[in-house]
């Protein structure tokens, strides 16, 4: 009896925390890509980091606020007026995948989380993760990673705001999904005797409701602070 009574409380303690969450995303479902506000208002990617430097320079370089290039939604900053030339030519080119979410979250359809500092440039494109652990566990198998990650970002995630687009594939998951500790078994298999990355993603109540994408680099939470570039 008393075992089916404590089965009842966490059934409605879910139920719960499922009504509360659907309740809170209908007035605040969040904004369509991965992104911090500046000075003026503008809804920045990559926290100011210059898209282009990723393929010129091999590296994330801090742009400049005064070079900006402004799209719907979204303003990406530049390190010099050569890069802010070349985007203007090819956006398509250089513009991070799934918005600059973490694709290793959109994999599985989640639309959370930023580190413009963990990345990859893979077949010729730019992926943005979230953490260092987003980053590893999706190199496994990127060829996979990034056919699930270009579905659902074009099926239903591209024109969803990330509160409202992460709820919904985190109660109701894809076909695909692997839980953490299944991913961290295949990453033990991949990589014998060398540690798994510690690491503290903040827990998904902070990340989902409490805080934005980008925070944890943002604020410097369990890695290294990036500030937003002034002029």
């Amino acid at each position: 009896m008393p075992l089916l009574k404590g089965l009842t409380l966490r059934r409605s303690l879910w139920l719960g925390a499922l009504l509360a969450g659907a309740a809170l995303l209908q007035g605040c479902g969040g904004t369509l890509y991965a992104t911090v506000k500046d000075e003026r208002g503008r809804d920045v990617m990559l926290i100011g980091r210059d898209p282009v430097a990723y393929f010129t320079e091999g590296r994330p370089v801090a742009g400049r606020p005064s070079l900006a290039v402004e799209l719907p939604n979204r303003t990406y900053y530049f390190a010099s007026e050569q890069h802010r030339a070349m985007f203007l030519a090819a956006p398509a080119k250089y513009e991070p995948q799934y918005g600059g979410f973490c694709s290793n979250g959109m994999a599985y359809g989640l639309k959370m989380s930023t580190d413009p500092d963990s990345w990859i440039i893979f077949q010729g494109r730019l992926f943005i993760f979230g953490d260092i652990l987003g980053k590893e566990q999706w190199s496994l198998t990127p060829a996979f990673n990034a056919e699930k990650g270009d579905f659902m970002w074009q099926s239903e995630a591209k024109d969803t705001p990330w509160r409202e687009q992460t709820w919904k594939r985190w109660t109701g998951r894809v076909p695909w999904y692997k839980t953490r500790w299944q991913i961290h078994e295949d990453w033990v298999k991949a990589n014998p005797g060398k540690p798994f990355p510690s690491y503290d993603p903040g827990g998904w109540l902070t990340n989902l409701f409490l805080k934005y994408p980008g925070w944890r680099a943002l604020e410097g939470y369990s890695q290294p602070k990036i500030e937003l570039p002034r002029d």
